[in-house]
């Protein structure tokens, strides 16, 4: 099968494929045509997946199809960009039918609960790797950021616990087994997390500064508390847990996954506190601290005392 016949069986007839809304014109030309409304602008951003590095060798293409587009679908969620469609540059050692097929209908339903079409992109052979930029548009002025955070405002997440995704891998890698009951919740947020994309519009012209964990609550406050100048101060007892990741994990180790385990892809924000009571009227928000004059990330227990977490997130090098 060449390249064309690939593209055009598997990806171009998708529904998720399909032009409308702001995709003038998708997949079968040199470039595709986006329409951004007047006053607004264009949120782009791209995320590289490699075998053995961001998911296991030989995983099920259908649920790593899911996992692909959640991942760089959360980074519109983070800039409060509604989304508009992004496009796949495939890498694969050989053209395997059913591995395509299944990674197909895992693109195909995140793209459906995201409401993002395919565009574009590209194929080429190689070790397995997976690139994919996402595209939103949000209103001129109006993009979440990671610079704003001042003293006074509250730290947030979007609801949920955090956490369960980093207690999943050892299920992902089969080096543990658990019931179903606590295995099913903490697989589905490795394998199918979902973006807080409408939770990250409601946020425009509420939230100082926000981003995505995808390294860490604590690695990835500290990158918002860098770009903004400040101090963020989290309480502990505070970092939503789930019983099923306490079961598994124990109580020490869940603690560990929630500050630092990463791919949790929830929003973290900062927000005035006059915008509290409005925006938790409507969305499952939890509040885990604040934010001081100075800088850094730290991490207070129930007493109010300093305490040094047993790491702080994912690192790329």
């Amino acid at each position: 099968m060449g390249e064309f016949e690939l593209i055009r069986r598997y990806f171009a007839t998708a529904s998720c494929a399909r032009a409308g809304g702001e995709v003038v014109l998708g997949i079968g030309d040199d470039c595709a045509l986006l329409a951004v409304p007047a006053g607004e602008v264009l949120a782009i951003s791209t995320d590289t997946l490699v075998a053995g590095v961001h998911f296991p060798e030989g995983c099920d293409p259908f649920l790593l199809g899911q996992r692909a587009l959640a991942v760089s679908a959360s980074d519109l969620a983070a800039m409060g960009a509604a989304p508009i469609g992004f496009t796949l540059a495939l890498t694969l050692p050989a053209v395997e039918p059913v591995w395509l097929e299944r990674f197909a209908r895992g693109l195909e339903r995140m793209a459906s609960r995201c409401a993002l079409r395919l565009v574009g992109g590209d194929t080429t052979r190689g070790p397995l790797t997976l690139t994919l930029t996402v595209f939103g548009r949000v209103p001129e002025g109006a993009a979440l950021r990671r610079d704003g955070a001042r003293p006074g405002d509250l730290v947030c997440v979007g609801g949920g616990p955090l956490g369960d995704a980093a207690g999943a891998l050892p299920l992902v890698l089969g080096q543990r087994s658990a019931a179903p009951a606590v295995a099913k919740p903490l697989l589905d947020q490795y394998w199918q997390p979902l973006p807080q994309l409408a939770l990250g519009q409601a946020l425009r012209g509420r939230a100082s500064a926000a981003l995505d964990i995808s390294d860490g609550l604590l690695a990835d406050c500290g990158h918002l508390a860098t770009a903004s100048g400040v101090a963020l101060f989290i309480d502990a007892p505070r970092v939503p847990r789930s019983a099923e990741l306490v079961d598994f994990m124990g109580e020490e180790a869940a603690f560990a996954c929630a500050l630092a385990g990463g791919d949790d892809y929830r929003l973290a924000f900062t927000l005035p506190r006059q915008h509290l009571a409005a925006l938790a009227s409507d969305w499952p928000i939890t509040v885990i601290g604040e934010v001081r004059d100075g800088a850094g990330v730290h991490l207070l227990d129930a007493q109010g005392r300093a305490m040094e977490p047993p790491r702080r997130g994912y690192t790329h090098f």
